[in-house]
């Protein structure tokens, strides 16, 4: 199966970690990345809208891409929220394995890994 990124931006940092956090928790994503400060320029019901977003970078596999949408319409705020998904052509051999056996939902986390995974403090 193939390497899928995915592109979306949310309004504020505690949606940020929310959306990250549920992502790799539920399997959905091997890692999210979160970028601050992105500064969006767009027209939205003809009007051009200006704001600071944080843009994540969602790394998955094609399968699991329905449940990534999914979870964030389920916990985006936006009316109309960005999601948009690129094909991986090619990238790092062990990089791209290590995505496909972080969401094996068939091996169980350790104690550690899911306490990290909900402590939003880590940051």
């Amino acid at each position: 199966m193939g390497g899928l990124v995915v592109v979306t931006t949310v309004g504020n940092e505690g949606q940020a970690n929310l959306v990250a956090s549920e992502l790799v928790s539920r399997r959905h994503a091997a890692c999210v990345n979160i970028v601050p400060g992105l500064r969006s320029v767009y027209r939205w019901q003809g009007k051009i809208c200006r704001d600071t977003e944080f843009m994540l970078i969602v790394k998955t596999s094609e399968k699991e891409y329905p449940l990534v949408e999914e979870t964030i319409r389920e916990l985006h705020n936006y009316e109309l929220p960005e999601i948009l998904a690129f094909k991986v052509c090619k990238g790092e051999k062990n990089f791209l394995e290590w995505i496909e056996a972080s969401l094996d939902k068939t091996a169980p986390f350790s104690d550690e890994e899911e306490r990290d995974v909900l402590d939003e403090t880590n940051y």
